[in-house]
């Protein structure tokens, strides 16, 4: 490569790479007091064994628009997890991945106002394993999350009937850095 070329190139070269519209995190549930804080953490071993694994593809190549798929596998078999998108992020405590990311904000919390709680404004969708304890489960929304504000994808223990009946949190998974 001649020096001229290469010194017009060099400017590209150090440009940051532009944010892909597709994100993916992989985890294994670890305890929320592990030496390294962990990407992925239990809070009920019988439903979410330390060392399971969590694979969560966020897509938001469809301008407007995000398709969130989550496969796991190591779970407690035949078992249904309600899975929200939350604004906190895993900590030792449950509480720590804060309430449900909303794509309009109910200034109410914690929101319980339909106009709100629905699965057009959060991100929503039933986990179901099967007898291995592996499954896999996807969502679309008509709506990108703000960056930086959906921080957690958390798994809740109950069968999802309303939308507040999602029961214990009983695994997070950290979303970005």
């Amino acid at each position: 490569m001649t020096a001229p070329l290469a010194a017009a190139l060099l400017p590209l070269a150090l440009l940051a790479p532009a944010a892909s519209p597709v994100s993916v995190v992989e985890a294994d549930f670890d305890p929320a007091t592990a030496f390294v804080p962990p990407a992925a953490v239990s809070y009920a071993t019988d439903l979410v064994p330390y060392g399971s694994h969590a694979r969560v593809v966020t897509d938001r190549s469809v301008a407007g628009r995000t398709v969130l798929t989550v496969t796991v596998s190591g779970l407690a078999p035949d078992h249904e997890f309600p899975v929200h998108l939350h604004t906190g992020t895993c900590g030792a405590d449950p509480a720590a991945s804060g309430p449900h990311y909303q794509d309009a904000v109910d200034p109410v919390q914690p929101s319980t106002d339909p106009a709100y709680a629905n699965p057009h404004n959060e991100l929503r969708l039933v986990l179901r394993t099967d007898g291995q304890g592996e499954g896999a489960a996807t969502t679309a929304v008509d709506w990108q999350p703000r960056p930086g504000e959906a921080r957690s994808l958390v798994l809740h223990a109950g069968t999802p009937v309303g939308p507040h009946a999602a029961g214990d949190r009983v695994a997070c998974v950290k979303l970005g850095k």
